[in-house]
């Protein structure tokens, strides 16, 4: 098979493509795959890494923008619709992929116009505006919760989870149900998404002054680009054993080694700790598309398997007496780990790949 996936932009769109491509791969190596996106150093980077062709087009995103922005982005329409069309000539894919975000959108409607079969999935609770225009075009529909609503046809849908990638699974086959640090230190990770959340760093720095007993810790904190330097002087000010880097390439082994998890309510990152099975506390971001991070993180509350921490309840005292508390209470920490595991769908891109081969009958 041809298969065209297209979006991306940041982790949350992009690294559930990169998932989906790597299970076709595992299922056929000889299947072609090329990504569409923006073509952003996020996407060039990650998908260089992950060994995929990428192609870029010129798009903006509207929703949100001032009016002039917004018309600056409508004119680009036509050029980006135009570059697609290029692409999947020239390409002649099977079936086109949608992971979200508005660089999705010209080319899964050139797509239609063409012909050529679609395929879209929602990674979050309450689908963002992209993907429910385009769902009226689509052949096939995956979503990550049995909640997902406000979508085309049911028929069209599939509860398939969030597909991760292969690194990730595999952790989560090893069945780890505690820290693999190996060390006495109780082991927090911090993670503010793939461009870092300056709230939640600035929260962990007031945090830092007030935790006691601060040799009883290691913070692993990924910080994005903006805060490194200051996150770095306030750990070493109150010496407290950290790592930190603006961007982690090894994930897998960071969820392995935290005991608690402190991070932002997206869904690819939703869909990684359940999978592995780690306690956390989400502080979803406030200025999510349609506020769908807070429910994304709600509905793991619901379950027990979550705690969550609203962006305007946030404070480094807060922070640093829920830290104690499940430093002190392992056992709660750990009813929170059970229960987020059984929401995990680790077998989520066998799902669509599998599904995908039956709209060929193949």
């Amino acid at each position: 098979m041809r298969i065209i996936i297209a979006g991306g932009g940041t982790g949350g769109h992009l690294f559930p493509g990169i998932a989906i491509a790597q299970e076709f791969i595992s299922k056929e190596p000889e299947t072609s795959i090329l990504f569409i996106g923006r073509g952003n150093s996020f996407e060039k980077t990650n998908l260089a890494k992950a060994g995929f062709n990428h192609k870029s087009i010129t798009v903006e995103g509207i929703k949100g923008r001032g009016i002039k922005k917004q018309l600056i982005s409508a004119f680009k329409i036509p050029m980006a619709m135009l570059d697609s069309f290029k692409i999947l000539k020239s390409f002649k894919p099977d079936i086109v992929f949608g992971v979200g975000s508005y660089s999705s959108g010209p080319v899964i409607l050139a797509a239609w116009l063409l012909g050529i079969k679609i395929a879209l999935h929602e990674q979050n609770i309450l689908p963002g505006i992209t993907n429910r225009m385009l769902s009226y075009f689509a052949d096939r529909i995956y979503v990550s919760f049995e909640k997902t609503k406000k979508l085309a046809r049911p028929e069209k849908i599939i509860v398939s989870g969030n597909p991760l990638r292969k690194e990730i699974t595999d952790t989560a086959k090893k069945n780890i149900t505690d820290c693999e640090a190996g060390e006495n230190q109780f082991t927090v990770l911090i993670l503010g998404g793939s461009q870092g959340a300056h709230s939640i760093n600035m929260a962990i720095i007031d945090a830092l002054s007030q935790i006691k007993n601060k040799d009883k810790y290691f913070f692993m904190h990924q910080t994005g680009s903006s805060d490194t330097e200051i996150v770095v002087k306030a750990y070493a000010q109150n010496k407290i054993c950290y790592e930190v880097k603006p961007f982690f390439d090894d994930m897998a082994i960071k969820y392995s080694q935290a005991d608690l998890i402190i991070c932002r309510a997206g869904a690819t990152t939703v869909a990684e700790i359940t999978v592995i099975g780690r306690g956390a506390i989400y502080i979803p971001y406030p200025f999510a598309a349609n506020d769908h991070q807070t429910q994304n993180a709600q509905a793991l509350c619901d379950a027990g398997a979550a705690k969550m921490i609203t962006e305007k309840d946030l404070t480094g005292s807060l922070l640093a007496e829920n830290i104690e508390y499940y430093s002190n209470n392992p056992q709660e920490l750990k009813k929170m780990a059970n229960s987020a595991r059984t929401l995990g769908k680790p077998d989520a891109a066998a799902v669509i790949v599998s599904d995908c081969y039956k709209m060929f009958d193949i």
